[in-house]
């Protein structure tokens, strides 16, 4: 028997998605320290056995980590944006495909289709250079990653029939640049989403080091300003918080739930 479609959220944009029997992980960042940045809470088994595929949504330093993809067993598909490919093909790795905005792949029996994103796909400080992009991951249930972004029109698309909406609503330090929602725009991207159920990702999981001492409330106060705003914005969704580690299996929230009424185009 099939294992329960379940969603881990494994901390920053690192999401494992379990669906219809495949296993897929988002924007592998698993190492105690990348960068300048330090993880401020439990490090992941970084094992994560049977993977089928994971998805890239950009290269930036906190999405795209080669030495967190050294560390998965086997050889997962990476699925990258255009224009990623030589640079992870070059750091050995060798089941790389590259996927634009509109394209569709097949994954055992869920259907993986790339979405715009609203954010710079530029990786400091040589590159390479993309175009950022979301997924929307389609089995028995549609669930959409974005990534990191801000809003952007062509989010009202996506709004047909959509069950779970995994949203960043931070980053890793105590202010955001352009390309980025902060709790408040990402509940009003629900509006033009319309998913049964939110969950809040990039927060909580990364600072730069030697901030970690402080315990700043932007590593905890974003997923619960989310929830606050969305009750204002988009009450019919709802938002299940959940702390690095944590599961949900999608059963639990989504059976007999009514689908949110889409935004009129």
């Amino acid at each position: 028997m099939e294992s329960a479609s379940c969603l881990t959220y494994v901390g920053h944009a690192t999401v494992l998605i379990e669906i219809d029997g495949v296993r897929i992980l988002t924007d592998p960042v698993l190492r105690n320290r990348v960068g300048p940045l330090h993880r401020q809470v439990a490090s992941p088994d970084p094992s994560f056995r049977h993977l089928d595929a994971v998805l890239i949504s950009h290269p930036h330093w906190d999405h795209l980590d080669p030495p967190s993809l050294r560390l998965l067993n086997g050889d997962p598909r990476l699925i990258v944006p255009a224009g990623a490919a030589p640079f992870l093909r070059g750091q050995g790795m060798r089941r790389v495909e590259e996927i634009e905005p509109g394209d569709q792949i097949l994954i055992g029996r869920v259907v993986v289709e790339a979405t715009p994103a609203n954010h710079s796909g530029f990786r400091y400080p040589f590159g390479p250079v993309t175009d950022s992009v979301g997924f929307l991951i389609s089995g028995s249930y549609r669930i959409y990653f974005a990534g990191d972004t801000d809003l952007f029109p062509e989010m009202r698309a996506l709004a047909n029939d959509l069950d779970v909406a995994l949203l960043p609503v931070w980053g890793w330090g105590p202010m955001l640049g352009a390309g980025h929602m902060d709790p408040l725009r990402a509940a009003q991207s629900l509006t033009r989403l319309c998913p049964r159920v939110a969950i809040p990702i990039h927060w909580g999981t990364y600072c730069p080091v030697g901030m970690g001492w402080m315990q700043p409330g932007y590593l905890s106060d974003p997923p619960h300003d989310f929830e606050r705003y969305t009750a204002v914005e988009a009450p019919r969704v709802e938002v299940c918080v959940l702390e690095p580690g944590q599961s949900l299996r999608l059963s639990d929230r989504l059976l007999d739930r009514p689908p949110v009424e889409s935004p009129q185009v």
